[in-house]
């Protein structure tokens, strides 16, 4: 592979990357943004001998190849770090279970820029990943204030919410973020890491994203996610029978199949 096309893959790399890590019934805690590029710097940028590659090309690529512990190396090489460099940093130990190297990083990104939404995001998820959701819930309000039409992060905080037993304000985030973007929730499903939920949020997270998507329109989703919160012991066919929100589901073909289902076990 020439120099040329890793620089480009790890262009490309930036362009696309986003981390969503611990996510509710799908990751509970999306992270943010691991795409800033550093601020122009009077020191000259060093290029990696052995690549070709500035230091920070390279952690993207690392990155982008889920090598986490060389991208950190890598990024580690950059002269006069910027907030996006440590946020890069905290989102590779992040993703390698390194939860305190994260905060660290994380903290150290909002030294250098303390109204950056992405690293907020992505410091309330460590808490999350702790189960402090008093200071997760508080560092993702920070984020919602410097950029409130975040869809990814009202999804979070709505997780961070249930978790803490808050279902309704948790619920009310889940619907806030899915008129934002009717994808997040799937889309966010797509990259993962251990996440410490109960099964019991779990299915509390499940029953009332499936509420949501029942609202939307979309009955595959509010079916699926329902029979997950049926899987997880939060409900089952008698309350979902009774519950209103779930009125447009049926006579759905997948809806009948699951309640006749339910009446078998």
């Amino acid at each position: 592979m020439t120099i040329d096309s890793d620089r480009r893959k790890a262009l490309q790399a930036l362009r696309f990357l986003s981390w969503p890590l611990l996510l509710l019934l799908i990751p509970p805690g999306g992270v943010l943004s691991a795409q800033g590029s550093t601020q122009p710097s009077p020191v000259a940028v060093p290029v990696m001998p052995e690549t070709g590659l500035s230091p920070e090309d390279l952690g993207n690529l690392q990155l982008a190849r889920r090598r986490y512990q060389a991208a950190i190396e890598a990024f580690q090489q950059v002269p006069n770090k910027s907030a996006a460099i440590w946020n890069k940093i905290g989102i590779a130990n992040q993703q390698m279970f390194l939860t305190e190297e994260a905060q660290k990083s994380y903290e150290k990104a909002l030294k250098l820029d303390p109204r950056n939404s992405d690293v907020l995001n992505n410091l309330a998820s460590v808490y999350y990943s702790l189960k402090e959701y008093s200071i997760a819930e508080r560092y993702y309000r920070k984020a919602l204030k410097v950029n409130p039409r975040s869809a990814l992060i009202y999804k979070n905080l709505g997780t961070d919410l249930m978790a803490a037993d808050k279902f309704k304000k948790g619920w009310n985030c889940y619907q806030t973020a899915l008129a934002m973007d009717p994808e997040i929730f799937e889309r966010a499903n797509q990259l993962r890491i251990g996440e410490p939920t109960s099964t019991q949020h779990r299915g509390a997270m499940n029953y009332y994203l499936a509420m949501s998507y029942a609202r939307l329109g979309k009955l595959d989703l509010a079916v699926d996610y329902l029979r997950r919160a049926i899987d997880e012991g939060f409900t089952d066919r008698r309350k979902v029978l009774m519950d209103k929100e779930f009125g447009s589901l049926r006579g759905s073909m997948a809806f009948d199949k699951l309640i006749a289902e339910q009446r078998t076990q």
